[in-house]
């Protein structure tokens, strides 16, 4: 039967500042302030999950850059931030599940968060950027199979390092390369129990780019997602998985036609996955404990046809 039924009514409203000041002509800074408010409605069929909440937070943003000298500049960013909750949790009282009594979640959680790092031209026809960069968080966002959500869970610290790279060889051949490797663990939690669910460690995204503005194109792309931990000791982790998608097409004027690969060596990886207790007919009322996944839509093809006015 239907564990619950809500309607959400989210409205959210944001003001932005910003003041850049150029010092000298190897020195500039950004001072910026942003302001968020909130309004979660919910109408359960719970009384006691229904309920509205309002919430607003300020998050100021600094930044400096220094350069370019040989056509490269350093830079460090800062700032305060946030991510809402769901809003059904921000007013629930009672688990529709088991019954037992619930605290309400904070409806903004705030964010911590800074970067250094250095872009280039220096190479002709390549933009590259290196970046360190961490975000705290007060609260991570877990998901939670039985209730196909997401919940408030301990506070957490995600710590990278990205590497971004576009090349023009040529008036006809660009190049694309980025790869992020990032390192997230629970905070006041013990050591071995701390890994965050499907927190990926490795992305890398590239592509071969043919063509000019008018006439034909082609494309090659590749994504890898590295392998995520599926419990908090790690002793289950999802696969690694690699993606290629190609694209044909011409353009003629205002008229564009392409025809996009997706999947082109149709993989079967899963696209999301899972580690919780479920329960098919005939298992104990208790459920198993195990992966549960949603595959990648096998090989397909989608054609486009566009005309700028």
């Amino acid at each position: 039967g239907t564990v619950r039924d809500d309607a959400v009514t989210e409205t959210n409203a944001g003001v932005y500042g910003e003041v850049e000041t150029r010092w000298t002509e190897a020195i500039r800074t950004t001072l910026g302030l942003r302001g968020d408010a909130f309004r979660f409605d919910v109408a359960s069929d719970r009384a006691a999950n229904s309920g509205t909440r309002t919430a607003a937070l300020a998050s100021p943003k600094a930044g400096l850059v220094l350069g370019p000298w040989a056509d490269t500049e350093v830079y460090l960013n800062a700032g305060l931030g946030y991510h809402s909750n769901d809003a059904r949790g921000t007013v629930i009282t009672v688990d529709p599940a088991s019954g037992a009594a619930v605290d309400p979640v904070d409806p903004l959680v705030r964010t911590r968060a800074a970067e250094v790092g250095v872009r280039t031209a220096a190479v002709a026809g390549l933009q590259s950027t290196v970046s360190l960069w961490a975000i705290g968080l007060d609260s991570e966002l877990v998901f939670v199979g039985d209730a196909g959500g997401t919940e408030a869970s301990d506070a957490s610290r995600h710590v990278g390092v990205e590497w971004a790279n576009y090349l023009v060889a040529t008036d006809w051949l660009q190049l694309a390369l980025d790869v992020a490797l990032t390192r997230s663990r629970f905070l006041d939690v013990p050591e071995g129990e701390d890994r965050i669910e499907n927190s990926l460690g490795r992305v890398i995204t590239g592509g071969v780019y043919l063509g000019r503005l008018d006439g034909w194109m082609a494309s090659l792309q590749v994504r890898h997602l590295g392998p995520r931990p599926l419990t908090a000791d790690g002793a289950v982790t999802a696969a690694a998985s690699t993606l290629l998608g190609a694209k044909v097409g011409t353009r003629v004027g205002r008229v564009a036609l392409a025809a996009d690969v997706l999947n082109l060596l149709d993989s079967d990886a899963a696209d999301v996955s899972y580690f919780y207790a479920s329960r098919l007919p005939g298992e104990p009322a208790a459920g198993v404990d195990d992966l549960h996944i949603h595959p990648v839509p096998p090989r397909s093809v989608r054609l486009t046809a566009s005309v700028r006015l």
